[in-house]
Parts: C-alpha cells; structure tokens; sequence
C-alpha cells in the first residue's frame, strides 16, 4: 500500500461548486457516478461507495454526495485502507514500497533458477525419459498453481496485508544459504583451475579459503538495505541464471556423448531399493521448485490501492519469470539426461560438463560458465537471506522500539553470513542432499499453500475448490514424508561420508 502519512486521508478538496453529477478526484482524473455497478469495486468486493444511503442521492444530499464521491476517487488512488504497522518502515521487506512487476519478475526468476537446477538430470536417470518428463512437468504446473494461491492470499482480508512467510522460508532455506555458500566456493575453486592452468597448481587455495571468499563478497553485497534496493542485483542473478543453464546444456549436448550411455533407469537390486531411489529422485525435482515461497516478501515491497491492487503487477511479473525458468529448467534436465544418460555424477550436470569435457570445450567457454555460476549463487545468497535479516531486524526493533542503525543491520548480516560459513565447513556434504532437502522443505511450497486456501478463503464445504484443495495439501504431506524416506535411504545406500569439518 501506499505509505503516505495516515494524516492524508482527511485531506480531501472542497467539493466543486458546479452541480455536474461527476467531479474531478484529488488526482485530477474524472470519478465515475456513484451508481455504477463496477466503480471502485476492489478485489475484495467491496467498494468505497457501500455505504452511500439513498437519501443522499436527492437533490437535498447532493452536497454530501459530491464530498462521498471524492472520498471515492481519492481512496481509489492511495490505498486499502490497511492500518500502517510503523515498524514496517524500519524493515528490509517493508521499507520501500515502490515495487513493480518488473521488480517481481527479476525476484522470482533470480529465486526460481539456481544451482538446484544444475543436478535435475540426476532425477532423470533414476526416472528415465517418460517418468522423468512427466513428473518435471506435474511438479511445475502444481507449484505455479501454489504460487498464485499466495499472489491472492497476500491481501485475502481486507484492511490487512500478509507480508511475510518468515517461519515457512526459514524452514524452506534453513540450508539454501549454506548450500549457496558450498556451491559458489567450489566453483569459484573450478573457474580459477581453468583460468590459471598449470600456474594455480604450485600454491593453490584450499576449498574452506574459497569458501571464505564467496562469503566475504556475500557479505559486501548484503549491505544494501532492502528487497527493492537489490532490484539490480536480482536481474543480474536472473540473466545469469538463464545464460548458464542455456551454456551448460547447450555444451554438453553438442560434444560426443561419453561411451556406453543408456537410458534406462538405474538398476537396483531389490524392489525396495528402486522405490526408494524413486522417492529421491522426485525429491531432487522437489528441491528444485523452492523459489516461490519468497512471493509473499516481493509482493509486499509493493503498493496497493483499491484501483491498482498489488496482486496484479505481482501475478504479471510471475508469469514472465516462471515462463523463463521453464525454459531454464526442463532443457537442462533433458538435455543434461540426453548427453550424460545413466553415468551423470550425484553431484549435476555442471560437474559431468567438467569431468567429461574439460578437454574438449575452450578454456574460455568453461571458465564463462562456471563465472556466471558464480555471479548467480552471489545473488542468490542475497534475495534467500533478506527474509532472514528481516526477522533478525523485526526481533530487535519489537524490543527497542526503534529503527535498526547502520551498524546494528551490518553486524546481523556479517554474523548472518559467517554462521553459514561455519556450518557450511562443517557440514561440507549438505549441498549433495538436494533430495533429502526436497522432501523435507516440500510442503512449504506443494502443501501449505493449499491449506491457507481453505483456512482464508473457506471455500464452500464439499466443493470442488474444498475438495481439490484439502487433497493437494495432504498429498503434498504424503510426498514430503515418501520423498524425505527416499533422501535418506540415498544417503546409507550410497555410502554417503559424512566428513565433517573436512571439505575436500
């Protein structure tokens, strides 16, 4: 909504002196007839002119009219009416309100295409092709559907707008940012082998120092204040995203497939074993739709009035976006299958492109690639962990009663960053558990979505939306357990060595 001073709202002109039954609006632009059917209807149903008695239709109320009518047109232009929260101007997610749909569109891509993306064809060779096709597409179009359930529920009642998904996106991120930090680290490690050649070989840094590096400039780039001021940031994250998923399985696709490739799916030896790898391998396409959860904090840096409700700018920037990451996602899982088959490493697409071409492909290509990877995963690590300061911030404000200052928000986000980067030396396997991952975080972006529908909404009982609803959610549960099963099952079948405080 608008964060004009509450003070405005009494600040309406003179009514006109003429006798016209239309009158211009505090923002110069004629104000339809108070009869009208549609006029200043807002997404709610309701409308500024319901209570509009009929007496003041007579020429005996046309003064009250007129000022009613005003009053009309001005509310159109600046709000809901939703009470101001004062701590929400202190708050990186709230604090600047002048948000777009081009602003949504960058946040959604920049969290909707990540590294996640990059171990898909894994999913695909314990799936094969039709499975693997079939189960990508159902996981896209169910949590399309999700997310336009929280574009609307973020104003579902009126005078009151849901900004925040904080408990669900730290349960849904809790490892995303260590993750982030494990990725970028090590392909910050790839990219200088490639570029230095045999001269990086004689002292070379060790991985936790790469590490420490991407966390050093994760922590230069979390300065910037709020969501919207890392608008730019979030567009150079999504075109990078875009610009390598399209390089990585465009490269791998055009060199010679490595001998002995099938497509069939990963035989196991009992049944138990294969049902399982299933479960994890639908976890892995799980993992990889977890960007929406974010819907909420984007759509909340933007301003809402009765003519222009902030669910529209927001619904038309996620449809651009999604439709990008669709054409990220599916041809690096198809492709990626196509060129590796049954011998892709756990460890993505990214890695088999290395290990199988790093001979083969110029080093300038390559080294491209994994810089662009780099750049994605830094501006991933932003968007994912501005909820986060947005809490650290919201508990100290709540306690102080003022705003954070410059050296309070800095110290949340250094110690934010260098938390990650301990676990992340700790727990040097966590970004090789994408389906345990997926199955886990799983309801927050399949299940809860559905559930609010009901709670918020309350659709007629026994309906089809009553029914349709209460089935995705519980289904979205079911799978959550199947698929965090499967995850773990991976883990002890495959001899996972959980070395901790030892990166390789």
């Amino acid at each position: 909504m608008d964060e004009r001073p509450e003070t405005e709202l009494i600040s309406i002109p003179a009514t006109p002196r003429d006798s016209t039954p239309e009158a211009l609006t505090p923002s110069g632009q004629r104000s339809p007839r108070p009869q009208s059917k549609e006029g200043g209807k807002s997404s709610t149903g309701w409308t500024p002119t319901s209570f509009i008695s009929p007496r003041f239709l007579s020429p005996i109320g046309t003064p009250m009219k007129k000022v009613l009518v005003n009053m009309k047109g001005y509310l159109e232009e600046v709000g809901h009416l939703t009470k101001l929260n004062p701590q929400d101007a202190w708050l990186p997610i709230t604090e600047s309100r002048n948000g777009n749909a081009h602003y949504a569109a960058f946040h959604n891509l920049n969290a909707g295409v990540g590294f996640q993306a990059l171990v898909l064809p894994v999913a695909f060779s314990f799936l094969g092709w039709s499975w693997g096709i079939i189960s990508l597409t159902i996981a896209y179009i169910w949590q399309l559907y999700t997310l336009w359930i929280l574009v609307q529920l973020h104003e579902a009642i009126p005078g009151k707008r849901y900004n925040r998904y904080v408990e669900l996106a730290e349960a849904a991120f809790a490892g995303t940012a260590t993750a982030l930090i494990l990725v970028g680290g090590e392909t910050m490690k790839l990219f200088f082998e490639i570029v230095c050649g045999p001269l990086c070989t004689s002292n070379p840094l060790t991985t936790v120092e790469w590490y420490l590096v991407f966390t050093f400039l994760c922590i230069v780039l979390s300065q910037l204040p709020n969501l919207n001021s890392i608008a730019g940031l979030s567009l150079v994250g999504a075109i990078t995203a875009i610009f390598y998923s399209t390089m990585v399985w465009l490269l791998s696709v055009t060199q010679q497939r490595p001998p002995n490739i099938s497509y069939e799916p990963i035989a196991l030896p009992s049944f138990t074993s294969s049902v399982f790898s299933v479960f994890n391998a639908l976890g892995i396409i799980a993992f990889a739709f977890r960007g929406h959860n974010l819907v909420l904090e984007i759509q909340s840096t933007m301003p809402s009035t009765f003519k222009h409700p902030a669910h529209v700018p927001m619904w038309k920037g996620a449809k651009v976006a999604y439709f990008f990451i669709a054409m990220c996602l599916f041809p690096v899982a198809i492709g990626g299958f196509w060129a590796y088959g049954n011998q892709m490493p756990p460890t993505g697409i990214l890695n088999a492109l290395f290990g199988f071409h790093k001979h083969d492909i110029s080093r300038g290509l390559l080294a491209m690639t994994f810089l662009l990877v780099v750049f994605s995963c830094l501006s991933s690590f932003q968007i994912y962990s501005m909820p986060v300061f947005d809490n650290f911030e919201a508990s100290y404000t709540h306690r102080t009663n003022r705003p954070c200052s410059v050296w309070v928000r800095s110290g949340f986000r250094v110690v934010y960053a260098f938390i990650n980067f301990f676990i992340g030396v700790a727990l040097p396997f966590l970004s090789s558990l994408a389906g345990l991952l997926g199955g886990l975080t799983l309801p927050v972006t399949f299940a809860y979505p559905c559930f609010m529908w009901v709670l918020l909404k309350k659709p007629t009982k026994y309906s089809f939306s009553w029914y349709f609803n209460w089935s995705l959610g519980w289904l979205g549960v079911a799978f959550s357990v199947a698929f965090t099963i499967g995850g773990i099952w991976s883990i002890v079948d495959n001899g996972l060595k959980l070395k901790f405080f030892k990166p390789n």
